[in-house]
């Protein structure tokens, strides 16, 4: 389940009462511009409106001090409450000097088993970065995208790799003829509009670009896409790219809205996971109750007590059905992540043992081509199988009809959804699975090979287009082949001569890519033995499992 809740964490080299004087000044502007009252916003509860309360605690210690403001608002009965928090916190000795800030927005249901609305970022933030010159770790956090010329490209790359780096750094580019300027305030900042204060948000001038590319080899981003930098980057390491998501031009011009929505998705999913600073994670938990009052009889006091510390009871009631959903919502993410990793382990034992076998070959060959006095021959570099490989996912799709084996029945919409995300390895595995299959169906057609796909990825007779057994499902589990929606979402198109009714239950499979949310997939089915063909009835992001 997606996080729907705002969180944003920032420090600021402001000291304690400095952040703090200037924290609560944005919060009252926010609160009057809301139309409620901020008089009298002393320790304890105040009613600022009769559909809002905002408590107020504080602490100054031995152990440093925080000061805490935290508003619900509940405008009917029906509606649920929205609470938002606001913290300022005095940094540890290991913070060198800076000050913590934290602001948090979540709905809470008015019936338990609803869903909670998603949290959008609150206008408050957007001052906070501004008066507080905000920052994470060596970047500003600031309110709109600053420019990256080329004299700042060495330290946007030290941002980039500075190890307490919390937040992603999205950077965007300006496609080749357009103007920097004009392309980012019509395009960048409504694309950035959800992302104020989940991430640092840059864009590269044109002369930037070409030095940032060249320094990123493997993590490059151009023409007029936008790529998602994720904490502990690794720019000389290839694999690394497929951590950092890009969007490119096409999905972003194709629904401006819709790619504001997905590009905020991953930094706010980050936002609500990551750990708490160790500063932060000391304040203990809220429990304000209201002031008590002069006027009225002992019974009257005591009925008002009786009231506010039932009202209490009902916020605590909810907010810890939250943290229920929160808890067997991480338990969920545990269990993909256990899942996901058990199949790498065997794809890499697979892979392990097949390098080990191909470099007992090769031994065993060059000895042979030395024995044969072909000693130039033997040790003459290998040169790489001429394979070129698509380089969108679009493309993919129009090279199709290179594979006569193959007939793609899926929705071309959703693997073409996929170049917004994608990586180079993607499209290589799934190029290389759609040759093997090619391959796979033709020999099979002319009775060469028997068995299924899998046994045929085991054999001898895949060294032409090898693909790795343990990227090969031939089955789905009991459970989705059991529960209706599950399975439903399998049951896709093939031609009627194939079946009656136009589809098939394909639950055979390629692991395309794995290590974040959308782990693509490529589900087939085999007709070879009447129709010669192999169906690709889905290319796309992974379909819904127990897990998901």
């Amino acid at each position: 389940m997606e996080p729907r809740g705002y969180r944003m964490v920032v420090s600021t080299e402001l000291n304690y009462v400095q952040a703090c004087g200037i924290a609560e000044r944005q919060l009252i502007d926010w609160i009057r511009g809301k139309g409620y009252d901020p008089s009298g916003l002393d320790e304890g509860r105040t009613e600022i409106a009769s559909h809002a309360t905002l408590d107020r605690d504080s602490e100054s210690g031995r152990k440093g001090a925080y000061s805490r403001w935290r508003m619900r608002e509940t405008p009917s009965s029906s509606s649920g409450t929205w609470q938002s928090t606001l913290v300022v916190r005095s940094g540890f000795e290991e913070d060198e000097g800076r000050t913590w800030v934290q602001v948090d927005i979540e709905h809470q249901p008015a019936r338990q088993g609803e869903v909670p609305k998603r949290a959008n970022t609150p206008n408050i933030v957007r001052s906070l970065l501004e008066a507080l010159e905000a920052r994470d770790a060596l970047a500003y956090v600031a309110a709109a995208p600053a420019f990256i010329e080329a004299d700042d490209v060495d330290d946007v790359i030290e941002e980039l790799c500075d190890s307490n780096r919390r937040m992603p750094v999205v950077i965007a580019t300006a496609p080749y003829g357009k103007d920097s300027d004009e392309w980012s305030r019509s395009v960048v900042e409504p694309l950035f509009r959800y992302l104020h204060g989940l991430a640092v948000l840059y864009v590269l001038t044109p002369e930037a670009q070409i030095e940032f590319n060249n320094a990123l080899e493997y993590h490059p981003v151009f023409g007029g896409g936008v790529r998602t930098y994720l904490p502990g980057i690794d720019p000389a390491w290839k694999p690394d790219a497929q951590r950092h998501p890009v969007m490119s031009r096409r999905t972003i011009e194709a629904n401006p809205g819709r790619a504001a929505s997905i590009l905020a998705a991953l930094p706010q999913r980050l936002s609500s996971r990551q750990p708490l600073p160790a500063a932060l994670l000391t304040i203990p938990r809220q429990r304000t109750r209201p002031r008590s009052t002069p006027d009225g009889t002992d019974v009257v006091q005591l009925r008002s007590e009786n009231t506010a510390l039932t009202a209490l009871l009902d916020e605590a009631e909810r907010a810890e059905s939250i943290r229920v959903n929160e808890i067997n919502d991480l338990y969920a993410e545990l269990a993909k992540a256990d899942q996901a990793s058990n199949e790498l382990r065997g794809e890499n034992e697979e892979l392990y043992d097949k390098v080990q076998e191909s470099q007992r070959l090769i031994r065993f060959l060059r000895e042979q081509l030395q024995e044969a006095g072909q000693f130039a021959i033997a040790h003459t570099p290998a040169v790489a199988a001429d394979i070129t490989y698509p380089t969108t996912f679009s493309e993919l799709l129009k090279r199709l009809n290179e594979l006569p084996g193959i007939s793609f029945t899926g929705n071309p919409k959703i693997t073409r959804s996929l170049d917004s995300q994608s990586v180079d390895n993607w499209l290589y595995v799934a190029w290389d699975g759609l040759l093997a299959l090619d391959h796979f169906a033709r020999s099979s057609a002319d009775g060469a090979t028997s068995g299924d796909f899998l046994n045929w990825c085991k054999s001898d007779a895949s060294s032409v287009f090898p693909f790795p057994a343990a990227k090969v499902a031939m089955r789905e589990s009991d459970t989705v082949a059991r529960k209706p929606k599950l399975r439903g979402e399998r049951m896709l198109p093939v031609p009627k001569a194939v079946d009656p009714d136009g589809r098939v239950f394909m639950q055979a499979h390629l692991k395309i890519g794995g290590g974040n949310t959308i782990a693509p997939r490529l589900h087939f089915y085999d007709d070879c033995s009447r129709s010669g063909k192999v169906y690709v009835g889905y290319l796309g992001p992974h379909l819904r499992n127990t897990l998901t």
